[in-house]
């Protein structure tokens, strides 16, 4: 493997109301919008990575081919909280164990618990169990 200067720069997810978006975030992640350039609206830069939410003439269709996880000490704890803020859970993962949420737009991703994961052979959590 080769030294590579390459380096993920900042995560942009496109958004029919970027505003809206951004504010989700912000408050999930406890990271103050911070610009607003063009189409884009921008959340603080922490640890070398920015999260940006660009505007969309369409709104989301389809599952995400990527997606963020996010950890927490209660993962339960930050589902309600997630809820609160206008996230919801997403039905049909239940047999993955993986708590699978979805903010305003739509967009998947995952509250995993701080610390390691443990996995079965076939790739399922448990840590919902």
């Amino acid at each position: 493997m080769t030294d590579s200067s390459t380096q993920i720069n900042a995560l942009i997810v496109d958004a029919t109301d970027p505003e809206r978006l951004a504010a989700f975030w912000s408050e999930v992640l406890g990271r103050p919008v911070v610009g607003r350039t063009g189409p884009y609206v921008w959340l603080r830069r922490e640890n070398g990575l920015g999260i940006g939410f660009q505007r969309a003439g369409t709104p989301k269709s389809g599952k995400n081919r990527m997606h963020v996880d996010i950890s927490a000490p209660d993962p339960a704890a930050e589902q309600r909280r997630i809820e609160g803020l206008g996230g919801r859970r997403l039905e049909g993962f239940e047999d993955g164990g993986f708590l699978v949420m979805a903010d305003p737009e739509g967009n998947e991703f995952c509250v995993i618990p701080t610390g390691p994961v443990d996995l079965d052979d076939e790739g399922r959590a448990h840590y919902l169990d």
